[in-house]
């Protein structure tokens, strides 16, 4: 099948296979390009779409991005429940394998470090909502959500604190306070949210919003 290659992350060498009816982006079914050790999930995408010029045009389209950011994360979820993928950005994408294997042998040392730095782990997410009132009446909010983040960052091996979301964009009712990501051990997650739900409710006037376990996006690149 001719097309270009679209790179959706890079892990080590697994033997669980992906599921049979997953589908990537543009349809396509992932594959496993093997190089040196390394592991890069691949899949076909046409040129039409994702050459340059036209993926610059794609982007500003939301539809268009929705369906690719859906596509994407989806593989990238099957991974994690088989492996520690190594998550690229959206719409990373080469010529061909040779260019996948270039780029992999390009950042081996980095890929090695990192992966074995987020083997066996996970990223869980936590907002903290305040509710609905005027931003001087967050302040106990803030004050509840620094204390949320230091017990949950206590318990995980690191943390990432990320801006607050743009309610007219995210949607979510009340003012986000705290947006922060969450490394944790597979293994422990259970206890991780166990954490969460114990300590939620020693914010009084917040909501407090869990998910994962993800792919660990926010620990993808070196410590800060």
């Amino acid at each position: 099948m001719m097309g270009l290659r679209y790179v959706y992350a890079v892990c080590r060498p697994f033997k669980a296979p992906l599921q049979a009816q997953l589908r990537g982006v543009a349809g396509d079914p992932p594959r496993l390009l093997v190089h040196h050790g390394l592991v890069a999930v691949v899949s076909h995408v046409p040129e039409r779409d994702f050459a340059e010029g036209p993926l610059h045009a794609h982007i500003a389209d939301q539809d268009w991005l929705g369906e690719t950011t859906r596509a994407h994360q989806g593989v990238i979820d099957a991974l994690t429940v088989v492996t520690t993928p190594l998550p690229l950005r959206l719409a990373t994408v080469f010529r061909d394998d040779s260019g996948v294997r270039t780029m992999l042998e390009a950042r081996d040392a980095d890929f090695r470090r990192t992966l074995d730095r987020l083997e066996g782990r996970v990223e869980w997410g936590v907002k903290v909502y305040a509710e609905a009132g005027p931003p001087d009446g967050d302040a106990p909010a803030q004050t509840a959500a620094s204390r949320l983040h230091g017990t949950l960052s206590a318990y995980a091996e690191e943390s990432r604190l990320h801006a607050p979301q743009n309610a007219a964009l995210s949607g979510a009712a009340g003012r986000n306070v705290l947006n922060a990501a969450y490394l944790v051990p597979r293994t422990d997650s259970e206890e991780f949210v166990e954490l969460v739900d114990r300590t939620k409710h020693e914010s009084p006037g917040t909501r407090v919003e869990l998910t994962g376990p993800w792919a660990a996006y926010s620990f993808a690149g070196d410590k800060p």
